[in-house]
């Protein structure tokens, strides 16, 4: 009965782990994202998604309401973020104009006397 060298096993067992670490590290090239990353990932769009609600003044309520899917621990982190640094450097926020059928009432009129777009374009 035959018995293998204590060296041999080794070496075997060292090829060995070498290929599966060589296999899994090459995970991230073929796409597949670790739980780390993507928690990463949804931190940081949470956050950004904070930071635009506050900057276009809205308030955290809506932005939890408009982005139900987004953490709302990172969306507040964000939005507190945007608001301390609005405060430190005085800026001030820029509202988002409303959607473009709000601005127009009955029969293409403007609404609070402003001028349609197509009159605006011409004068």
């Amino acid at each position: 009965m035959e018995t293998t060298h204590p060296a041999m096993r080794h070496t075997v067992f060292t090829v060995c782990i070498l290929s599966a670490a060589a296999l899994l590290s090459g995970c991230e090239a073929l796409g597949i994202e670790s739980a780390t990353l993507v928690n990463a990932k949804k931190e940081a769009e949470g956050k950004a998604i904070g930071s635009a609600c506050r900057h276009a003044v809205r308030s955290i309520e809506d932005c939890f309401g408009s982005y139900p899917r987004a953490g709302k621990a990172a969306v507040f982190a964000g939005w507190k973020e945007m608001d301390e640094y609005m405060r430190e450097n005085a800026i001030v926020g820029m509202p988002a104009e409303p959607a473009g059928g709000a601005a127009e009432g009955k029969g293409g009129e403007a609404v609070h006397g402003e001028k349609p777009a197509a009159a605006a374009r011409t004068s």
